[in-house]
């Protein structure tokens, strides 16, 4: 028996996507202005990958208290601490940045401090990373993203057609400005981690420009004289039950390791969960004003019929 409430949900919508297109244009304008000005004003707030520190890994007889841990190291005087089990329950890796020219004597007091507040702790010898070490992190990092959107261009320009190409990417360099702009703006910790979660959330704002070109293009294909403001409008209020379903799903998925999976998985989670709103939000109102703006051409080949699956041919 169906849940009685989805019959309150219409069964086709008719939203006027287009219309709107100039309005979500100005606010994405400011949204990026913001974003560089944060940039510009406050930066991002690199952690150890991107400035260099120390990392320690440590043994303790039983299960490692990483929370315990975790507040132990700052009052040890290392800053901008990172706690993570490694491997078996006893053993843990700390990452954690010092001040001052010798890093290795610094390092050496943190030891200290912590062995005197958990007796009994193993440790190893601490491992350094430089700053030349941590500046081919970033600029690897930055490269990786890059080289992503290239392949990306280059993917769609040869499915769809090139301003659909040019459409993704500008979207995709929309929701990327944007998930850093949020991550200058709340100074979350910017890492390696965090360079994953936007390799993710490019790859599923691509996929959602994918899923709307697919349906525009064959929505194009089979009204041939319909004006494109309306094909896209038709397009967009078609899929967009299966849009709202996946968004909600993603973000459902991401809530519990959101809030209960602590302060190592808070910054990959949340720019995950911002980087879903934004990517579905770019589809509608930045690819597609893009082509809106610039034309399509209509394929002369006709449309070819969906079949059921039991159908035979």
């Amino acid at each position: 028996m169906p849940w009685p409430l989805i019959r309150l949900l219409p069964r086709e919508f008719h939203v006027d996507f287009v219309r709107g297109a100039p309005m979500a244009a100005v606010i994405s304008a400011l949204l990026i202005a913001g974003s560089i000005g944060s940039f510009v004003v406050q930066g991002l707030n690199f952690g150890i990958d991107f400035v260099g520190g120390t990392a320690i890994e440590v043994r303790t007889k039983g299960p490692v208290p990483l929370g315990e841990l975790r507040a132990a190291v700052p009052a040890a005087g290392g800053h901008d601490a990172q706690v993570q089990g490694f491997g078996r329950p006893d053993t843990a890796i700390v990452r954690f940045r010092t001040e001052g020219s010798n890093t290795f004597v610094a390092a050496e007091q943190v030891k200290q401090k912590l062995a005197v507040r958990f007796p009994g702790m193993e440790f190893k010898p601490p491992v350094v990373v430089g700053p030349k070490v941590s500046s081919e992190l970033m600029s690897g990092g930055f490269m990786a993203l890059g080289i992503a959107m290239v392949l990306m261009l280059g993917y769609i320009w040869f499915r769809f057609q090139l301003q659909f190409g040019l459409g993704a990417v500008v979207a995709v360099l929309h929701d990327v400005v944007l998930t850093l702009g949020l991550l200058s703006l709340t100074q979350i910790e910017f890492s390696m981690t965090s360079i994953a979660a936007l390799l993710t959330v490019i790859g599923y704002s691509m996929n959602e420009k994918v899923i709307t070109f697919d349906r525009l293009r064959e929505n194009l294909r089979k009204y041939k004289t319909t004006p494109l403001r309306d094909v896209i409008n038709k397009s967009e209020n078609e899929r967009l039950s299966r849009t709202l379903i996946t968004g909600s799903t993603a973000i459902l998925a991401l809530s519990g390791a959101l809030f209960l999976g602590g302060p190592v998985l808070f910054p990959l989670v949340s720019t995950m969960v911002f980087g879903v709103i934004i990517g579905t939000y770019s589809s509608v109102y930045v690819a597609l004003p893009i082509i809106l703006l610039w034309g399509v051409k209509r394929n002369d080949d006709p449309a070819e019929p969906l079949r059921p699956a039991t159908a035979r041919p």
